[in-house]
């Protein structure tokens, strides 16, 4: 087994801490969360430390990752885009747009590409149905997208550039200007 991080031991006991003793193992999903980001991934060593850490079975750490879609179990790219496939989306182009994406990085849903620096993978949803098609990068929310705004913030995202994500305006029903 490879060793756990210092960091993930001491930042899951203050997630721990947060549970009664005999509800321990409701901090599951938070220190999957905290692994994810200190370690990459869910791989096995981490799945069988979180199952000894929280005291419960490896089976159990299993069912919880394969459930939530944001739970990973092998490395994403850097950047990791979510792709809605919602019907609200798919009828607005979200499919030939996700094409689009995928022949632009040269890779399909499910692949990271070979610099590391690109995943991509298809979702349900996004929560942005009125905006769509929608695609996420890390937390930033990107609505009524077209090849030129893809072009735009791929390009940004090559330059080490995180570009801000739109800003819904629920009153006018469309993409605000992006929060600075």
């Amino acid at each position: 087994m490879n060793p756990i991080p210092e960091s993930l031991e001491k930042k899951a006991q203050e997630i721990i801490l947060r549970y009664p003793p005999e509800h321990r193992s409701a901090a599951l999903v938070p220190v999957l969360l905290e692994a994810q980001k200190i370690v990459g991934c869910l791989s096995p060593d981490v799945e069988a430390w979180a199952a000894e850490t929280l005291g419960v079975t490896p089976v159990r750490v299993r069912e919880v990752i394969s459930f939530y879609g944001m739970m990973h179990q092998k490395p994403l790219g850097k950047y990791h885009i979510m792709f809605c496939h919602n019907v609200s989306c798919s009828i607005q182009g979200a499919e030939s747009l996700q094409d689009y994406l995928e022949t632009k990085l040269g890779i399909k849903a499910g692949d990271v590409s070979e610099d590391g620096q690109f995943s991509i993978a298809a979702v349900e949803c996004l929560g942005a149905c009125g905006w769509g098609p929608v695609m996420l990068v890390g937390e930033e929310q990107f609505f009524q997208l077209t090849a030129e705004k893809i072009d735009n913030i791929i390009d940004e995202l090559r330059q080490g550039r995180m570009p801000h994500g739109d800003t819904p305006t629920p009153l006018i029903g469309n993409v605000g200007l992006p929060t600075t």
